[in-house]
């Protein structure tokens, strides 16, 4: 509040207004009144200060602290669920630390998963050799070369028949009992002579609190109100029993050639854990961060996880990242998400020049990809987001390369480049970086990163460039830079 002045006389009089009649000090005020009558308006000055410049942060505060809408894209399997996850171990580690436990029946269902894509496609071969014909096209190239099966590999899988028991607890503790649409492997009543491989996995829905029902089934099992390690599950009990037969299993030679021969890489996919099945298949198992940012659980629909940072300079702003399915079924869903978001994240699993789409094997994975990303690029809903392109899965293309699959095979416009993984990921950097500059409505900046989203290290100050380039746009927008 102003201070008041002096009055001030009009032609030897005293102004006649009635604001300045009011605010004029009394005519007779005396010294020591007028000392306090400053203070006391002083003081009132001072507060009405402290009040506007509260006011003015609070404001501030409030755009700094505005939700944050991430939208993940990419198609099935390009590595989404994982970089959601390395965002949840990396700003919210407490949540996460705390729901490692909860991963371990998805673990556990991954590694049955493995062993029955292997023991499925041993007893392929047995049909091979026992009828000397082959009743599916795929493989006719190979039933004119049987391979002799060992005694002991039948040993084993009969050992393993345990694992269907342990799949059916499994995807009871996953899958409602009402989700009619939930495919799987190994139902009840399936036998191994079924290739089983060739099915879908199961999965769940963004709005199934399966965490909830694992949380719930282990208070069941131990007494406690959580998974514990008091007494193992009989899932575990199952496994741990048969952990020497899966290793022999996965380190047999002849497996291996089976394997190789019909194109079954294990290796390369979500959910691999067999070279490590002395660790995780202890009755102690307990999943390390790695383990859960490798698991694979399939979702369908779109999901929003909301969290608050729990760590860095951005702790306790509100972020709301978008899952949406990569099927090619739910491409046509991501168009109502487009709207109020701040930046996307598009994942092109660059690993995939040699392979098909699971749900079209006409249409190939990386064509499948460029097509996505200029399909994005190009949409006038986006033209003022920045988008993000993770070149994901440079792990394995570099595995391939060096196995001496040619990448100029399948990409004809690499041509005679050098096959290592530096020169390919160079070379698509570039190919996605004209797509995007051609086909955005307006010009924008490239944010373009090579990676392997299950690496903590690298993907670690991959995602802090993120948040720090989401962040500065908010500020931008907020007019506060």
């Amino acid at each position: 509040m102003p201070a008041r002045e002096a009055p001030v006389p009009v032609q030897g009089q005293y102004s006649s207004d009635p604001l300045d009649a009011a605010l004029r000090p009394p005519l007779d005020e005396t010294e020591e009144e007028k000392a306090l009558r400053l203070a006391l308006e002083a003081e009132a000055k001072r507060i009405s200060q402290e009040i506007d410049e509260s006011i003015k942060q609070e404001k501030q505060a409030k755009k700094r602290s505005r939700i944050v809408r991430l939208l993940l894209l990419g198609q099935s399997e390009s590595g989404k669920s994982t970089t959601l996850r390395q965002f949840q171990r990396i700003y919210t580690p407490n949540a996460f630390r705390e729901e490692r436990v909860l991963w371990r029946s998805v673990i556990q269902l991954n590694i049955v998963r493995s062993i029955r894509i292997i023991l499925d496609a041993i007893q392929d071969v047995r049909r091979h050799e026992l009828l000397a014909v082959s009743s599916d096209t795929e493989y006719d190239d190979y039933a004119d070369q049987p391979v002799g099966l060992p005694p002991h590999l039948h040993a084993i899988c009969m050992r393993l028949v345990p694992l269907r028991h342990v799949e059916s607890l499994l995807i009871a503790k996953l899958v409602p009992p009402n989700e009619d649409e939930a495919t799987h492997l190994g139902v009840s009543g399936s036998s191994y002579n079924t290739p089983s491989y060739r099915q879908h996995e199961i999965f769940v829905r963004p709005t199934t609190t399966w965490k909830g029902a694992i949380n719930k089934h282990g208070s069941k099992s131990n007494g406690s109100g959580s998974p514990g390690m008091d007494s193992p599950e009989e899932s575990q009990v199952v496994i741990n029993q048969c952990r020497h037969d899966m290793i022999a299993l996965w380190n047999d030679r002849t497996v291996r050639d089976i394997l190789k021969r019909r194109k079954i890489r294990l290796e390369e996919s979500p959910g691999f854990y067999l070279d490590e099945l002395e660790r995780v298949t202890s009755l102690r198992y307990l999943p390390s961060d790695n383990d859960v940012l490798k698991a694979r659980l399939k979702t369908v629909g779109v999901s929003e996880y909301k969290f608050q940072m729990e760590a860095g300079s951005e702790s306790g702003t509100e972020w709301r990242i978008i899952d949406v399915g990569g099927s090619r079924s739910q491409v046509l869903t991501w168009i109502p998400f487009f709207d109020d978001v701040d930046a996307i994240i598009f994942l092109a699993p660059i690993s995939g020049f040699d392979q098909t789409l699971v749900e079209d094997k006409s249409v190939n994975r990386l064509e499948d990809s460029v097509l996505l990303w200029k399909a994005v690029c190009s949409n006038k809903l986006l033209a003022k987001v920045d988008l993000v392109l993770f070149l994901n899965k440079c792990d394995i293309l570099a595995s391939k390369l060096r196995s001496g699959i040619r990448l100029s095979k399948y990409v004809r416009s690499f041509g005679e480049r050098p096959n290592d993984s530096e020169t390919a990921e160079k070379y698509f950097r570039s190919k996605f970086n004209a797509i995007h500059r051609e086909h955005s409505p307006i010009p924008r900046k490239f944010y373009g990163f090579c990676t392997s989203v299950t690496d903590t290290t690298t993907t670690m100050g991959i995602l802090a460039s993120v948040r720090d380039m989401v962040i500065r746009e908010h500020l931008r927008q907020s007019r506060l830079l």
